[in-house]
C-alpha cells in the first residue's frame, strides 16, 4: 500500500530536511539536548508530520491549514538555527546548507498551497 503523502515531492523534501536536522543537532552540546536541540527537532518533525496529516484531509481548506502550520514550523527551525549559529553550535557552512534547503522546502510548500487554492 502506498499512502498519498509518499508521492508528494514536498513530503520527500521534508523527510530529507528532518534527516539533515537530526544529523546536525547530534553535534550540539549535551546540555542543549532538552532545550534547543529538542525544540529544533520537534519543529522539523512538525513540518513533515503536518504535510502528512494534511494530505488525507477531506477538504483543500483543511489541507492548506496543515501546510501553513508546516511552513511556520519551518520558520521555527530556521530561528532555532540562528540561535545555534550565534552560540557557535552551528558552523556557517552547515547553517547555509540548512537555510538553502529550507528555502526550497518553503517554496514547495507555498506552491502546493497555491495549487490547492486554484482547485
Amino acid at each position: 500500500m502506498v499512502y498519498r503523502f509518499e508521492n508528494l515531492e514536498t513530503w520527500k523534501l521534508a523527510r530529507g530536511f528532518v534527516n539533515l536536522i537530526y544529523s546536525t543537532t547530534k553535534l550540539f552540546p549535551k546540555e542543549e539536548l532538552f532545550s534547543l536541540t529538542n525544540q529544533i527537532r520537534r519543529a522539523a518533525l512538525s513540518i513533515m508530520l503536518n504535510i502528512t496529516e494534511g494530505s488525507d484531509r477531506q477538504s483543500d481548506i483543511e489541507y492548506i491549514r496543515f501546510l501553513r502550520i508546516a511552513y511556520t514550523s519551518l520558520e521555527e527551525v530556521i530561528a532555532g538555527c540562528y540561535i545555534a549559529k550565534d552560540q557557535n553550535y552551528l558552523e556557517i557552512n552547515k547553517f547555509t546548507e540548512i537555510y538553502s534547503r529550507s528555502e526550497l522546502l518553503g517554496k514547495k510548500i507555498h506552491s502546493l498551497i497555491n495549487y490547492l487554492k486554484r482547485q
